[in-house]
């Protein structure tokens, strides 16, 4: 029996168009299979200048997830609103893993209580990690007759409202650490503010304010005596000065702030990606040199698991956001 030409060419045509829909099936497939995580540069955005604590632990990190993740990773200074610059240009990223944010924790747990700003990073951001930390310091004039905390306070309640301290600036966590100070010993001390840690601390050096609570630019002149260390505005004492007790051991409980650092992420980054991130943290953290150099910023490479941080935050949040309020702390 003769096969019809029409009938054996249509036969031809369908086992072809088929096989072409097979084919492109499997390039379908192809072109929707996820990428390798990472596959290109990463950027870590920084909202302070280069140089400063912050700047140098995300370049310290950065070196080190990129050899072992074997891609480059960019570090950018957007600079301003203590944070909240660099905070929204990580929340307006593409989450697909590329774009990360590392600042002080207050850039979640304080801003949005100084700033008239939509920025909610505990909204608007995931937390990846912590990647470490800072303790502040009681640090007072040379020419201070007081030796420790108690001492003065006893000089501060002599004298209501004549003794002042300095701070890194309206609401930074120098001063919500000496304004939690003033609540714990129930002291009226002038808060004067300063464009930073550092002429904060260059005034209480030549004498023109009493203390300020420093996080941690002080320890050369410590050393050297243009300043004195009087206790550890923390839970628990300083690896750097395991001499020296802290301010709640010398009597005043809730004196307590450390500086927390860590690393967020936009929402609707994948969460492998997340889980990934932070273990590259934790193996960047634990090297010795990462402790070495965090020691020269006076600072301690402590890894936090996600969930470890985002209780820090909570429990963060809650302390300074009262805080804020009650003492009316404002920064617009």
């Amino acid at each position: 029996m003769t096969i019809p030409f029409f009938k054996t060419v249509a036969g031809r045509l369908s086992r072809v168009t088929v096989a072409l829909c097979a084919l492109g099936t499997v390039g379908s497939l192809h072109a929707q299979a996820p990428a390798a995580w990472p596959n290109k540069t990463l950027r870590i955005v920084v909202g302070f200048a280069p140089g400063g604590s912050t700047d140098i632990m995300a370049r310290i990190l950065a070196q080190s997830i990129g050899e072992s993740l074997g891609q480059t990773v960019i570090i950018e200074n957007k600079p301003g609103a203590s944070g909240n610059i660099a905070a929204a240009d990580v929340i307006r990223a593409t989450p697909d893993g590329y774009s990360f944010l590392i600042a002080p924790t207050s850039v979640e747990t304080a801003n949005p209580s100084l700033f008239k700003s939509t920025i909610l990073p505990s909204r608007d951001l995931m937390p990846v990690g912590g990647v470490g930390r800072t303790q502040m310091y009681l640090v007072a004039k040379p020419q201070i007759e007081a030796k420790d905390a108690r001492e003065l306070v006893a000089i501060a309640k002599a004298s209501p409202g004549k003794m002042s301290y300095a701070s890194a600036g309206a609401g930074t966590p120098p001063h919500l650490a000496c304004e939690l100070f003033k609540l714990a010993t129930s002291t009226f001390i002038t808060h004067v503010p300063y464009r930073g840690a550092a002429p904060a601390l260059q005034d209480v050096m030549g004498g023109q304010a009493d203390f300020v609570c420093d996080p941690g630019i002080a320890f050369p002149h410590i050393r050297t005596g243009k300043v004195k260390l009087l206790g550890v505005v923390s839970a628990k004492r300083s690896p750097f000065f395991p001499d020296v007790p802290t301010v709640t051991e010398q009597g005043f409980p809730g004196a307590n702030l450390d500086i927390w650092f860590g690393m967020w992420a936009p929402n609707g980054t994948p969460p492998d990606v997340v889980a990934r991130m932070n273990r590259e943290l934790g193996k960047a953290l634990a090297l010795p040199a990462t402790k070495t150099r965090y020691g020269d910023l006076g600072a301690e490479p402590i890894a936090l698991s996600t969930a470890e941080f985002k209780t820090l935050l909570t429990d963060e949040g809650a302390l300074l956001s009262k805080l804020i309020k009650d003492q009316k702390i404002s920064v617009d």
